[in-house]
C-alpha cells in the first residue's frame, strides 16, 4: 500500500509520505473534502496517507451545510474520524439574513446526529475575507447562535478568527487584533463553552494568555513553521504541555519544508516535528500529548 499511495501522491503533483511518526498522532483540523477539490486526493487515500505515517485520527471540518453534511457522513462511515458542524463566518456573510436561518436550522440538526459529531466548528469571526459593516454584524449574530449550539449539544467550539489587515494565516504578523478582539468580547458575553479550540491559532502570546484563563486550546497549523511566525511560536511556549493542539488545515497552510504546495493530513509529521523542538520534547512524547489533548479537546477517545 505505501508504494501505491507513494505513486498516487506523486501523479497528483503532492509532497511526498514523509518518515513516520513515533506513535499515532490527530490531525485536530483539516478538509478532507476540499483536498479532494482542490488536491484532486480522493478522501479514502488521504486518509490511508495519513496512517502511513502514524496520523491515525482526523477531526473532519464542516464550513458550510454540505460540507458539515460530508464531515458527519464521514465520521458516522469511519471509526478513526470524528466531525465538526458549522457555517464558516465568511460563508455565513455571504449568505445573508434570508438564507442563514434554514443552514443554522440544519447544522443544529447535525449537531445532535451522534457521538461521532464532537464540535460546532469551525466559526468565528473573519474580518478579512468581510470588509462591510453588515456582513460583520451577521458574523457577530451567527458566532454567538454557534455558542448557544455548543453549550445545547455539550460539544467543542472550533473558532476560526482573522483581521483585515493581515489573518495570522499569510507571511507577516498579525497587525490587527479587532477580530481576535471581536472573538473574546462575544464568548465573554456569551459564556465561554467547556471545550473551546482556537483553530490555526493566529495571536500572540497576550492573547494566548486571554484564551488559556479560559482553559482553552491553542491548535497550530503548519504556519507555525514559518520564519514570520513569532507572535505564534511565543504563544506556543507559554502554553500548558495539555492545552496545545496540532492541525493541517488541509489543503491549506503547508509546514516547511513542503511549503508551496498543497496539504493533507499526512503532512502533519513535519508539524509535530516542529513543536516538539520548539518544546523539548521527544518525538514519542510529543505526539502522546498531542493525541492525549486532541481527545481531551473533542470529548474523548474516539
Amino acid at each position: 500500500m505505501n508504494e501505491a499511495i507513494r505513486e498516487v501522491l506523486a501523479e497528483a503533483g503532492l509532497p511526498p509520505l514523509p518518515e513516520p511518526l513515533a506513535r499515532p498522532v490527530v490531525d485536530a483540523h483539516t478538509h478532507l473534502d476540499t483536498v479532494a477539490d482542490i488536491a484532486h486526493l480522493d478522501p479514502e487515500i488521504s486518509l490511508a496517507a495519513a496512517r502511513e505515517v502514524g496520523v491515525s485520527h482526523i477531526a473532519q471540518i464542516g464550513c458550510d451545510v454540505e460540507g458539515s453534511e460530508f464531515a458527519e457522513n464521514l465520521a458516522r462511515t469511519h471509526a478513526n474520524v470524528i466531525a465538526a458542524v458549522a457555517i464558516h463566518p465568511n460563508d455565513a456573510a455571504r449568505m445573508g439574513r434570508t438564507k442563514i436561518g434554514p443552514a443554522l436550522k440544519r447544522i443544529d440538526e447535525l449537531a445532535g446526529a451522534g457521538d461521532h459529531v464532537r464540535a460546532i466548528g469551525e466559526t468565528g469571526i473573519d474580518h478579512f475575507g468581510t470588509a462591510d459593516e453588515e456582513g460583520q454584524a451577521l458574523q457577530r449574530e451567527v458566532f454567538a447562535a454557534h455558542i448557544a449550539m455548543a453549550h445545547e449539544h455539550g460539544l467543542a467550539l472550533a473558532i476560526h478568527m482573522r483581521d483585515a489587515r493581515n489573518g495570522g494565516q499569510t507571511d507577516g504578523p498579525t497587525q490587527g487584533r479587532q477580530a481576535h478582539d471581536d472573538v473574546v468580547d462575544i464568548l465573554n458575553s456569551e459564556g465561554w463553552p467547556e471545550r473551546v479550540i482556537m483553530h490555526c491559532y493566529s495571536g500572540d502570546a497576550d492573547l494566548a494568555r486571554t484564551c488559556l484563563e479560559h482553559g482553552a486550546y491553542l491548535s497550530f497549523s503548519g504556519t507555525i513553521t514559518f520564519n514570520s511566525a513569532a507572535p505564534q511560536r511565543d504563544a506556543l511556549a507559554i502554553a500548558p504541555d495539555d492545552r496545545i493542539l496540532v492541525e493541517t488545515d488541509a489543503p491549506f497552510l503547508t509546514p516547511v519544508p513542503r511549503r508551496g504546495k498543497r496539504n493533507g493530513p499526512y503532512l502533519l509529521a513535519h508539524t509535530v516535528r516542529f513543536v516538539a523542538q520548539q518544546r523539548g520534547w521527544g518525538e514519542a512524547q510529543a505526539c502522546q500529548q498531542l493525541a492525549d489533548n486532541a481527545f481531551a479537546a473533542y470529548g474523548g477517545a474516539w
